[in-house]
């Protein structure tokens, strides 16, 4: 727990020396949900429709902006190498960086869903059930998002390849996060939509700590 401790907190460090990153993350999440009222038109009971939707697709666009940046800068400049070496396993570095990768991009998209919520007028029974599945979605999107870092680490055009592992990925948390919001405005039970994204985050948590480590292994041999 030490060592996670301080590996998150050299992470989170490092994240604030480049906040203009998380900022920009954020920046595309709101200019992108602007942007589909002038495609699909005005109309109020469209937008609130569309709302859960819209909230949930440029969430997760916007949190896949940063992924390639997560091993790759201590990849050039040697320091994943020294972290390697050191006495935490591999499993701990993948997990704090997944942890920094959310404080600094999840959260601020989790802040920021209710205000593109409510300029598409998203009905009110609504907001606590968009809140509980930012809450355990966007942890489950940072640690997948760390697998495919790792994977496509040191590869020509990564990016594209990281999209195409990840996006499948995340596409179920996408469905029952969406599915969720539409029960609660419905008056529908969706505890079930949330105990799924529960058992993904937590799946999540046990099993891309180990496959992030295996495949930095393999970058690094």
């Amino acid at each position: 727990m030490n060592a996670l401790a301080l590996i998150l907190r050299r992470e989170i460090r490092l994240s604030m020396r480049q906040a203009g990153d998380s900022a920009i993350i954020v920046l595309f999440f709101v200019l992108a949900a602007i942007l589909f009222p002038f495609g699909v038109g005005p109309e109020p009971n469209m937008l609130a429709r569309m709302a859960p939707g819209v909230v949930w697709v440029t969430a997760l666009l916007a949190a896949m902006l940063s992924f390639e940046r997560l091993f790759a800068p201590d990849y050039e400049d040697g320091s994943l190498e020294q972290l390697a070496l050191g006495p935490a396993p591999l499993e701990t570095v993948a997990l704090a960086k997944a942890a920094a990768h959310w404080l600094t991009t999840g959260f601020p998209l989790m802040i920021a869903a209710p205000l593109i919520a409510l300029l598409y007028r998203l009905p009110d029974a609504g907001y606590n059930t968009l809140l509980i599945t930012m809450a355990l979605g966007t942890p489950t999107i940072s640690l997948i998002g760390t697998v495919g870092a790792a994977l496509t680490l040191g590869a020509r055009r990564g990016g594209v390849l990281l999209s195409l592992l990840v996006i499948p990925l995340i596409i179920p948390i996408l469905i029952f996060g969406t599915a969720a919001i539409d029960a609660a405005i419905g008056g529908y039970p969706f505890r079930q939509h949330l105990l799924l994204l529960g058992g993904f985050f937590l799946g999540a948590l046990v099993l891309t700590p180990i496959a992030t480590a295996a495949a930095l292994r393999q970058a690094l041999e």
